[in-house]
């Protein structure tokens, strides 16, 4: 049973168990049941605001393609590019025939009346006609090919979006959950790296939607694009760009990896030093793996090598502070396991053995 009391899941939740505290399996499987609860709540809250903004959250998704559009559209690549040149042609000829048609209605045309009146008609119908023409090029949109398709992508991406936000709490919820095995020590070097996980995640989606997404759909829809009439299904879509931007976010999660090996002694600075070489190939050959160009490969690369370093940096200052740790010792008043009785015996018992070594029995110098 809990140590000081009845055990109550719910305020385990809020209050982190302190590493002396025992609990029963009951109360374990209590614990994990209270913290799987906020965390389902978190996922719900974060899912009613993300279906709110499914909109928002579907054009942001949609933006790599939108831009690509108006490329093609530009060039006259395409369905899109042969639309858009339809599209420039027949405002073009709409401009130049309102012209023609306000020269014959205008009364120095020499005209009858009538005729100008009739002819001004016209002219006002085809203006309100031409003011209906779209005001920018057609875009690409995802195509879906199922009745309930548009309805399954929509909750999907949302699910995605509401993970990703609720990944904090989550996380501290696991925290929670395992702090109790972890000594005091081991808990000041955790609680920084959990916090660190969201931010380091978030900044490798934030890098690969705006460096790297961008450059692969372009590479992988141009891609001989001549010989084929481009349509990209939404789940599809969607589903290449989740899993390029959590494999960018899993990678910036290699400073993290490598803080937590040295601490453990895994790994040391000198050796995060030496393996340079073998870091910059293996993050080209990240690179290489992701879908893009030659241009995509070096913008991933280059930042993978950064977070390598970044990583040598963290790893030298942790390793630092624990020979600090080590070199202070007990001596310095830090917690050497013993207390109360214990510690004073073995103060006495080390004063005994100095006196023995410094002092001389005076009876030998008669």
């Amino acid at each position: 049973m809990h140590v000081g009391g009845s055990f109550n899941p719910m305020t385990s939740v809020i209050r982190a168990i302190r590493h002396e505290d025992k609990l029963t399996l009951v109360d374990h499987l209590d614990e994990l049941r209270a913290r799987l609860i906020v965390c389902l709540a978190a996922l719900a809250v974060t899912f009613g605001i993300c279906m709110w903004q499914n909109h928002a959250l579907l054009k942001v998704l949609n933006k790599p393609i939108t831009e690509q559009s108006e490329q093609r559209a530009e060039r006259g690549e395409g369905t899109i590019g042969q639309a858009a040149a339809l599209q420039k042609a027949a405002k073009a000829t709409a401009a130049e025939t309102e012209k023609a048609l306000a020269a014959l209605a205008a009364p120095a045309s020499g005209l009858p009346a009538r005729t100008r009146a009739q002819i001004a008609a016209s002219l006002g119908k085809l203006h309100k006609a031409a003011g209906g023409y779209p005001h920018g090029p057609p875009q690409l949109q995802p195509v879906t090919l199922g009745v309930g398709e548009p309805f399954t992508t929509t909750i999907t991406v949302c699910l995605w979006f509401s993970l990703v936000f609720a990944l904090p709490v989550i996380l501290w919820e696991l925290y929670g959950f395992f702090v109790p095995a972890l000594t005091p020590d081991e808990r000041k070097f955790a609680r920084p790296i959990l916090i660190s996980v969201p931010f380091f995640f978030v900044a490798g989606v934030l890098f690969g939607y705006f460096i790297v997404l961008q450059q692969a759909v372009d590479f992988l829809i141009n891609f001989n694009s001549g010989q084929f009439n481009v349509l990209v299904q939404a789940s599809l879509l969607y589903a290449f760009e989740a899993m390029l931007l959590i494999a960018i976010g899993i990678a910036f999660q290699l400073p993290l990896v490598v803080l937590g090996a040295a601490r453990l002694d895994i790994v040391s600075p000198r050796q995060l030093r030496k393996g340079r070489r073998y870091a910059f190939v293996a993050c080209a050959t990240i690179a290489a793996i992701l879908p893009g160009e030659a241009i995509t490969m070096v913008l991933v690369t280059i930042p993978l090598y950064l977070l390598y370093e970044l990583s040598i940096l963290l790893a030298a200052i942790a390793h630092r502070s624990a020979q600090r740790s080590a070199a202070r010792g007990p001596s310095d008043g830090g917690d050497d396991g013993l207390s109360g009785p214990d510690r004073d015996a073995t103060s006495e018992t080390e004063q005994t053995v100095q006196q023995i070594i410094d002092h001389v029995d005076p009876t030998l110098s008669d």
